[in-house]
């Protein structure tokens, strides 16, 4: 609940501040790089550093790697029916395919299944989408934003991402032990990435924007908050015969809304940012009903 309240706080935040005049517009753009190149890296290693991998992770961990492919997948083909502009295509890949695995995860988790719950969104979190924003997210942006660089800038883009250095050093540096002093840096750094990026999130959001995004946004909250939950519920449960907590969970993350570090990523690389920011704000506020709502279908799995 603690989650819940920081996240409701800080986005009411930067939309009073938005309104205030008090902050320049461009605001968020620096609040954007300190997540990106400070905070985001610093929770990568306070999360995956000392993580011990077993066989039975190997299918939550896999869900959002599955669920990023289904999402390229699907927008492309989309896009390519509907003749979507590439950033529209890019930004809904980035925003259909990235779950909000932890900072709202964790909490809905603990408040449908109990803290029992939350060891397997860890599992999903960590394993699955830290390293998939790092690596497929940053490469799905490369090859979307503006002037289409080549593979070897992609590359270049993806190898440099500070996220994607930090996932290395992690399991590199996996056994060896850190100063207390470096811990507590990392983990304080980290706590600092979910307020202040709805903080930016709630600045930047504007209703306005709806009435140009609406189809979009439907298609892409639809797909999110909707289909690839399906989806992954045949794969797992279905095909593949996961049950019990662990199938429960994973399915649960997988309807989760749209990653907030994924709005950012595609704002900054201008694939249609106010279509990402409503993917995150409004995405959240209609999770709270479609979440109730796979808590209900998934109690028999």
């Amino acid at each position: 609940m603690d989650n819940l309240i920081l996240l409701a706080v800080s986005f009411t935040a930067g939309l009073l501040m938005r309104r205030s005049g008090r902050m320049p517009e461009d605001a968020p753009s620096v609040l954007n790089a300190f997540i990106i190149h400070v905070s985001l890296p610093a929770m990568v290693l306070n999360y995956l550093h000392g993580l011990q991998f077993r066989p039975e992770m190997l299918f939550p961990a896999s869900m959002p790697w599955v669920a990023f492919g289904l999402s390229a997948l699907f927008f492309v083909t989309v896009g390519n029916v509907l003749r979507l502009p590439p950033p529209t295509v890019g930004s809904l890949i980035l925003c259909g395919g990235l779950g909000n695995t932890s900072f709202f995860g964790f909490p809905m988790i603990e408040a449908f299944y109990g803290k029992a719950g939350i060891v397997h969104g860890i599992i999903v979190d960590q394993l699955g989408s830290f390293m998939v924003v790092s690596i497929l997210g940053m490469t799905v942006a490369g090859i979307y934003s503006h002037g289409r660089p080549d593979a070897r800038t992609i590359l270049k883009r993806v190898l440099l991402f500070p996220s994607f250095i930090a996932v290395v050093a992690a399991i590199l540096l996996n056994d060896v032990a850190w100063p207390s002093w470096f811990a507590v840096l990392v983990r304080r750094l980290s706590d600092m990435l979910a307020p202040m990026a709805l903080f930016s999130v709630g600045f930047r959001f504007s209703p306005g924007h709806i009435g140009g995004s609406r189809g979009t946004l439907a298609l892409g909250l639809g797909f999110k908050l909707v289909l690839a939950p399906i989806l992954l519920y045949l794969l797992y449960v279905v095909a593949a015969g996961m049950h019990g907590l662990p199938a429960r969970i994973t399915i649960f993350e997988a309807a989760m809304p749209t990653m907030i570090t994924a709005g950012i990523i595609a704002t900054e690389h201008r694939l249609d940012p106010p279509l990402a920011n409503l993917m995150v704000s409004l995405g959240l506020l209609v999770s709270f009903v479609t979440l109730a709502v796979w808590s209900l279908l998934l109690d028999g799995v």
